[in-house]
């Protein structure tokens, strides 16, 4: 691997050592020449977006779930495909009513709207690839468009070989439910949240926010957000945690551990550090339910039927908090989990939200 920009990163080294550990090497060189071959017509890039688009629709049949999320296709892109799409009907049917005129107009003004921010950039940085960018613009959203529909149409023959572990409906109906819940659960507990900070400030040390690294869906590392209940530094500080049982896996919390804070204590047992992982969920990072948000340490342990847990979203609740927590060893919590997954439904997520609050006051496994 050759970066063409710039000296590594903290993060860009630490990869590299990871790498380095299964005998792979990362090589730097900054003076090294990228080159980038373009399409030299209008026809040509119209075709390569097209067969995008095509491909794209081959995909969503496999992994539905994408169409909430994908990173090749930013949220403003597909706004524009659905607006370049809305201005087109919108045109044809003015054919026969033309007071659909107005929103054809009104489809295309939000198009290049949502495209302002490009357009600042390329004024700043290229203006010659300026007045060419609009028509670009709608070639691609135009091309991708029509190779999504062609697909769909072309490809309705082929099936996933993969059962999602969630069904596509629930998916829809559990992500407005994360939404909602997330964006209400911040609102009302914001107050709250203000003197907690502040609390721990007094307490101890340190930022008021602890920020780590988790793994999530599909094994994506996300970084989760906590107030702090241990001392500034404690990921630094060694500590000596009992012995796993060989059955039951790495240990995941030690009781009475001295790195935890006063003010840390009482946090962990009430479950109150958990309350900034409302904006994880919000981002779409989490789930209000479901399998734990892991470390990568104890993923790094994992057997191969361990990762079948990491097919979703970590949630802020699930079956490990209603079943005692920390107390759980690690392969009864990964059944319950998979379990969970295996007979999934609406229902239970309500039933596991409802059964959190009692669970939460017990404080069974709350370390």
């Amino acid at each position: 691997f050759e970066s063409a920009f710039s000296a590594p990163s903290v993060e860009d080294q630490e990869f590299s050592f990871r790498l380095a550990e299964k005998g792979y090497r990362l090589v730097f060189a900054p003076g090294a020449a990228v080159y980038h071959q373009h399409d030299s017509s209008l026809g040509e890039y119209f075709r390569r977006k097209f067969w995008i688009g095509y491909w794209k629709a081959f995909l969503l049949r496999w992994h539905p779930e994408k169409a909430l999320g994908d990173s090749h296709t930013p949220l403003s892109q597909r706004a524009q495909m659905g607006l370049l799409g809305l201005a087109a009907a919108a045109a044809v049917g003015a054919l026969a009513w033309p007071a659909l005129l107005w929103a054809c107009g009104a489809s295309l003004g939000l198009f290049y709207g949502s495209a302002l921010p490009f357009f600042a950039k390329l004024w700043r940085r290229d203006r010659p690839v300026l007045w060419v960018a609009p028509w670009l613009l709608a070639a691609r959203a135009a091309a991708l468009t029509t190779g999504l529909a062609a697909g769909f149409v072309g490809l309705r023959g082929q099936h996933s070989p993969r059962r999602p572990a969630i069904p596509w409906p629930s998916q829809v109906l559990k992500r407005l439910l994360d939404i909602g819940g997330a964006a209400a659960a911040l609102l009302l507990s914001a107050p709250l949240l203000a003197g907690l900070i502040v609390l721990i400030k007094l307490d101890s040390p340190g930022p008021a926010f602890f920020v780590q690294a988790r793994v999530g869906e599909n094994g994506r590392h996300f970084q989760i957000i906590k107030l702090r209940s241990m001392v500034d530094g404690a990921e630094r500080q060694t500590v000596v945690r009992p012995e796993p049982d060989g059955t039951n896996g790495p240990t995941l919390k030690a009781p009475d551990d001295p790195r935890v804070t006063r003010l840390g204590r009482f946090l962990r047992r009430w479950s109150l550090d958990e309350l900034p992982q409302f904006w994880n969920v919000l981002l779409g990072e989490m789930s209000l339910v479901g399998p734990r948000p892991e470390e990568l340490r104890i993923v790094a342990e994992y057997s191969d039927w361990h990762r079948a847990r990491l097919a979703v979203k970590p949630g802020l609740t699930g079956p490990m908090q209603i079943n005692g927590r920390g107390d759980l060893p690690l392969d009864e919590r990964v059944r319950l989990e998979l379990e969970y997954l295996e007979h999934y439904s609406m229902w239970k997520d309500v039933l596991i939200l409802l059964k959190t609050i009692p669970a939460v006051i017990r404080g069974d496994g709350a370390y």
